[in-house]
């Protein structure tokens, strides 16, 4: 990790959070808390599912499951920091757990848009090579692009904690919002701060909107292959597609408002950053098993099963 520049004085940044009312911070406790379970339980279950149903073991749902268990962490690294602020009512952080989260918060964040590439490249080949499909997406293959995912994070991530450190900050070290991140902390650096923007929006506005733009026109010519070429099994490519897809535009749309801008403070920063952090990796399980009439009757028979067998044992 790079070295702390020698004319920073700050100790510590104040994070204002949504609000500095204690009533207020304690409701937005248990709101964010129930999401944070509900994150949990979903993941759980999907991997779960995978894991334990020999007919799901395929690479796409080898991919999913991957998936979860980078979402599980991705909401981890901040809401747990979240939910510690918000139950003991402070609201400080030490310069260097802040560079410690930022670091982790886009290598994961990374991870999880890389990852949502690789399942593109999945359904590509799925629709497109559905004969060689199992040989192109063999564990090797599919093992390495995991891993690459991984590692097209780790790259991201790099580039924030070599720039950052590197700038000076001596007050004011307040920052408006409930996590540590580049836009608002390059804001209190005491120094001219234009590179420094210009080399931020690139590694993340500008590679955000690239993949996502990417994504959507891959996704548009798989669709149309579907439409046209695609007769057995059409409505569950369909579906399987579509919630890749609403699940690409939770993930990007919210991260592209705020990274692919100049950096600029705004309430309505806070909102979004809430929903790309905390409530997306929520909402991306439902959306995967209520589109996909597989995922949904094996995870129902697990639980038939499972109640069968408690109920048994009772007696």
């Amino acid at each position: 990790m790079a070295m702390k520049n020698p004319n920073t004085t700050v100790t510590e940044f104040i994070l204002l959070g949504f609000s500095q009312n204690p009533k207020i911070q304690s409701i937005l406790f248990f709101i964010f808390l129930t999401i944070y379970i509900t994150t949990w339980l979903g993941k759980l279950t999907i991997i779960m599912t995978v894991i334990y149903t020999p007919h799901l073991h395929t690479p796409m749902y080898f991919l999913l499951a991957n998936l979860a268990v980078v979402d599980i962490t991705d909401s981890t690294v901040t809401a747990l920091r979240t939910l510690w602020n918000l139950i003991s009512h402070t609201n400080s952080i030490s310069y260097e757990w802040c560079i410690m989260h930022i670091f982790f918060f886009h290598f994961i964040g990374g991870a999880v848009d890389f990852f949502l590439v690789v399942m593109a490249v999945d359904r590509y080949i799925a629709i497109y090579r559905p004969l060689q499909y199992l040989l192109i997406m063999n564990q090797r293959v599919c093992i390495g692009l995991v891993a690459g995912a991984w590692l097209g994070g780790f790259g991201h991530s790099i580039v924030q904690i070599t720039l950052i450190p590197q700038l000076p900050f001596c007050g004011p070290n307040i920052l408006d919002n409930f996590y540590c991140d580049v836009p608002q902390l390059i804001k209190l650096a005491c120094t001219d701060t234009y590179i420094t923007e210009l080399l931020m929006v690139s590694n993340g506005g500008l590679l955000l909107t690239l993949i996502f733009c990417t994504l959507l026109i891959s996704y548009s010519v798989i669709l149309v292959k579907i439409r046209t070429h695609v007769t057995e099994g059409k409505h569950k490519a369909l579906s399987t597609c579509a919630a890749q897809i609403t699940v690409i535009c939770l993930n990007f749309v919210p991260a592209i408002f705020i990274y692919c801008r100049p950096f600029q403070v705004f309430q309505v920063d806070k909102v979004a950053s809430a929903l790309y952090t905390l409530i997306t990796p929520m909402l991306n399980p439902m959306i995967f098993t209520l589109r996909n009439t597989e995922m949904k009757n094996t995870i129902k028979k697990m639980v038939e099963k499972f109640m069968a067998t408690r109920i048994t044992e009772s007696k």
